[in-house]
């Protein structure tokens, strides 16, 4: 993929807008450090806590805070990112699922639906079924790149 674009009716990011995205990734990550280390409040820790996930996903954006690169670039990326976050959280809960049925052997209560009916699961599911399925609509939409 071709992220820096060479035709000039194409605009990428300005260098000031990739450095401004860049500041703002890196402060999103200072800022949850704080809200983590903070004395004050457990709900900012959670907050803080939730936020470092968050902003380690979003680092994954820096080597694409260029002047050049196109936005649909970033799209596409932040798509991908996504997804892989949401199919992993998928294989964590199977894994935590097997773990418990199998290592541990706890069983589920006889009043819970078993983890596969839980309605978390299938958002989660959804969620990645509609983020594969925008990264290939955004694929499939971009015009074919000239040949040299």
């Amino acid at each position: 993929m071709n992220d820096v674009s060479r035709d000039p009716a194409v605009r990428g990011l300005s260098a000031r807008a990739a450095a401004r995205i860049e500041r703002s990734i890196i402060g999103l990550g200072l800022l949850a450090l704080f809200l983590i280390f903070q004395p004050v409040s457990v709900t900012l820790f959670g907050f803080g806590c939730a936020l470092v996930v968050f902003a380690g996903l979003v680092n994954n954006l820096l080597p694409l805070c260029l002047p050049g690169v196109t936005a649909r670039a970033l799209l596409e990326t932040s798509l991908v990112i996504a997804l892989s976050f949401f199919i992993v959280m998928l294989l964590a809960i199977g894994a935590a699922h097997l773990y418990g049925a199998y290592f541990a052997n706890v069983t589920v209560a006889d009043n819970s639906e078993p983890f596969y009916r839980q309605p978390f699961v299938w958002g989660v599911a959804a969620t990645a079924a509609v983020l594969a399925l925008a990264l290939f609509a955004s694929k499939r939409s971009r015009p074919p790149s000239p040949q040299p």
